[in-house]
């Protein structure tokens, strides 16, 4: 029996929710239970298994999904192998250590994760952008945790956020729920194109660069190619893999975003005792 069109798309949905949370958790500050579960033979059997559905996607992937020339797919089974390599003799103080020299203990370390920290707008533009990215995690009951005092923008949090859409999505294709459908996929793409998209792939590039090996090194990669899988999935422009810092003086934006609100971004997923 051939799936329908709807079941075909929730299981790419959810292949894209693995790949969201396995990168969410993988720059999140390293713990024990974030190290067992990137580790587990589950999260290893899940990734390769999405990667396979999403390889073979019927996705029109020939558009470049940004200014660099050729029109070469990505290939996501090649990544996740090459990442999944690196895990051997993978401990989490060789994750601490590797995290710490790459994250440093300040907004700038030697790699930046931080949305708002990328570009040459204008001072008042940051507290705009935040405000944003914290309006989408509203819009959908979420909010950051107060205990870890996370900047909205820090790149784990938008990629757990849009691991949540993506689940969301094949949610809504199951029960038919179309409004919700509509509604889910138009904040996806928004959010990439606005956030994520925009300078995602030039944190990838910085990180790479930072450690051309080893398990950061490869995680760049399939970071990379996932950003512009997902930006020609959704026939919009993905940002320049090179990216300039913001030029004006850092600390004028807290760490903790202060909402106020009950804080949720402690999804449902295969790994959320990681969380």
């Amino acid at each position: 029996m051939t799936p329908s069109d709807d079941q075909r798309l929730g299981d790419e949905a959810l292949c894209r929710s693995v790949f969201y949370n396995l990168l969410s958790l993988a720059l999140h500050p390293p713990t024990a239970e974030i190290c067992s579960a990137i580790k587990s033979e589950s999260a290893d059997l899940a990734l390769r298994e999405a990667a396979a559905v999403l390889d073979a996607s019927p996705i029109d992937q020939t558009s470049t999904g940004g200014s660099e020339k050729g029109n070469r797919r990505p290939d996501l089974g090649s990544r996740v192998d090459q990442w999944i390599a690196t895990f051997d003799g993978l401990s989490l103080q060789l994750l601490l250590s590797s995290y710490g020299q790459l994250f440093g203990h300040t907004t700038r370390g030697p790699v930046c994760p931080y949305e708002t920290e990328y570009g040459q707008e204008a001072v008042f533009q940051q507290p705009r952008q935040l405000a944003q990215i914290t309006g989408f995690y509203r819009a959908f009951g979420l909010a950051t945790r107060s205990a870890e005092r996370e900047r909205p923008d820090h790149i784990s949090c938008q990629l757990e956020f849009l691991q949540f859409l993506s689940r969301k999505e094949a949610y809504a294709l199951g029960c038919g729920g179309f409004p919700m459908l509509e509604e889910t996929r138009k904040a996806t793409r928004l959010f990439l194109r606005d956030h994520l998209g925009r300078y995602g792939r030039a944190f990838a590039h910085m990180l790479r660069e930072h450690e051309p090996e080893g398990f950061f090194g490869r995680l760049a990669d399939l970071m990379f190619d996932f950003i512009t899988f997902e930006c020609r999935r959704l026939r919009i422009e993905a940002g320049p893999p090179l990216l300039q810092l913001r030029t004006d003086g850092e600390g004028h934006v807290p760490m903790a975003c202060g909402s106020g609100e009950s804080e949720l971004v402690q999804l449902e997923t295969p790994f959320s005792s990681a969380r």
